[in-house]
């Protein structure tokens, strides 16, 4: 498992391979059975994950109780709640893990001292950071301006491997939408796709 956390640093820093170790040694890695909350909402958030392997699904409960699926982090994903600074520095999301997981568990409050014992790793983060934020705002500002059905494509042509791991009514969830508009756009995908192929 190690292995996939050294290539995924690879990406993001010039260090050299013995520093690239050293830091990866001291990385707490641990296992997670599926159903593991990681986070409840309401919660201080103190710890930070890295998917080395599994699904951790974000989400929150409305007023009603309803669970409302923001996100689901997958493999070389960064899974990070970014409210440390606020006045109210509690969770507004859970985080549990849909499937077994392998994760690198990070600690908030050694945050500062692994960069100043590793210079370089504060660079690194940085860089991960911006790519993700990135990604999650053209994410954002596509599924604001996209139709259920042009949502559920994305997934489709972007994260194929949720239509397999997560349960429909939370993949309806993340998208937006009820369960039973799920089926029916699929079902209309199903009959278009026939078509096209006869």
């Amino acid at each position: 498992m190690k292995d996939i956390l050294i290539n995924y640093m690879e990406k993001y820093t010039q260090m050299p391979m013995d520093e690239i170790l050293a830091i990866v040694d001291i990385i707490p890695i641990q296992s997670f059975a599926k159903g593991t909350v990681l986070l409840e909402q309401g919660d201080l958030v103190k710890t930070c994950y890295f998917v080395l392997k599994g699904c951790v699904r974000q989400y929150q409960l409305d007023r009603d109780g309803n669970e409302i699926t923001v996100n689901f982090f997958t493999e070389e994903q960064g899974v990070t709640i970014f409210n440390q600074n606020k006045l109210d520095a509690t969770s507004k999301y859970f985080l549990v893990c849909s499937e077994d997981c392998v994760l690198v568990v990070g600690d908030l409050s050694i945050e500062k001292d692994m960069y100043n014992e590793h210079t370089e790793l504060e660079s690194m983060t940085r860089m991960m950071m911006e790519e993700d934020m990135g990604a999650m705002q053209d994410k954002m500002a596509t599924f604001i301006a996209s139709s259920p059905e042009e949502r559920y494509q994305l997934v489709i042509d972007e994260r194929p491997d949720l239509l397999e791991r997560v349960p429909q009514h939370q993949l309806a969830s993340y998208l937006g939408i009820k369960p039973e508009s799920l089926s029916r756009i699929k079902r209309r995908l199903d009959r278009e796709h026939i078509k096209l192929v006869k």
